[in-house]
């Protein structure tokens, strides 16, 4: 169990938090408050992680009722070219997307997955989704065919499923951050009456744009990528924790949290840090008393 408890002062750990929800990097936030990056790594790992157990065990039961479903890009330890030989398709090294979903109404993010593109990260993702909602609710994805046997496979028959379909303008030209210019898109409905007005994606994708001007980690362009999977991950809870709990929404005036009814008011960033399990108390074996020096004169 860490100790850091008894090194930095609340005010100071919770300077860290607000330097690294806000898109500082680790060494940036080290040189600002004047502490070592271990002990700011440490402390994004540790805190990260509680705030991952706090929203597993308290986003339950969501009055959610249109939710957006989307997945963002970043790598873990080197980009999926760069990776050694002998990492090559280990999970944690090269590629990897997180899974989110944001509720149109109140903004909440009721869960979040780290792993690949594919259908059984896809099925994970939803099944813990659809264990959160007590509510029948509409769901938008775009067209990534994962998403149809997942959905199936999480909600059965109790959803109102449609897919939005971009269509873009064929172009030879190369454009490596940026897709090609979207010309349309195309709603499909898969199952259940989903409401056409509210078929849009246009929610999750304004958030990851959130993700990535708040983690540094997801910023493009940057050597501020997690080395290791444990990190990456931690460092996106402590980040949508904030968000949840912490984060007054613009357009809301309340945070996310407040909105569903998850909780009834605005955390400090203190009441995070107050998630940190008391460090234990050190050891001490039996008291055993110095043999005294006898007197060589």
């Amino acid at each position: 169990m860490s100790t850091m408890a008894n090194v930095l002062r609340t005010e100071k750990r919770a300077a860290i938090v607000a330097a690294l929800v806000e898109g500082s990097s680790v060494r940036a936030t080290a040189r600002m408050l004047d502490v070592s990056k271990d002990t700011v790594a440490k402390l994004s790992l540790e805190l990260g992680e509680a705030c991952i157990r706090h929203m597993d065990e308290t986003l339950i039961n969501l009055p959610c009722k249109r939710l957006q479903v989307d997945e963002v890009w970043a790598f873990c330890y080197a980009k999926s070219k760069n990776v050694p030989p002998a990492k090559q398709g280990v999970f944690g090294y090269g590629d990897l997307w997180a899974f989110t979903a944001v509720d149109a109404e109140t903004k909440i993010i009721p869960t979040f997955l780290v792993g690949m593109r594919d259908s059984a990260c896809a099925t994970e993702f939803m099944q813990d989704l659809a264990s959160r909602l007590v509510n029948r609710v509409q769901l938008t994805t775009d067209g990534h065919k994962m998403y149809l046997s997942a959905v199936e496979d999480a909600f059965g028959g109790g959803v109102d499923y449609a897919m939005l379909d971009k269509i873009y303008r064929s172009t030879q030209e190369e454009h490596r951050y940026s897709p090609a210019e979207c010309i349309g898109t195309e709603k499909r409905c898969i199952q259940g009456e989903p409401d056409p007005k509210h078929v849009s994606t246009s929610y999750i994708e304004r958030h990851n744009l959130t993700l990535r001007m708040s983690i540094r980690r997801y910023t493009r362009l940057t050597n501020a990528h997690s080395k290791k999977l444990r990190n990456h991950t931690a460092a996106l809870g402590l980040f949508l924790c904030f968000y949840n709990f912490c984060r007054i929404h613009r357009t809301l005036r309340v945070t996310p949290c407040m909105a569903a009814g998850v909780t009834k008011k605005v955390w400090e960033i203190e009441d995070l840090i107050g998630l940190l399990p008391a460090p234990e108390p050190k050891k001490r074996g039996p008291y055993k008393p110095r043999a005294k020096r006898e007197n060589s004169n």
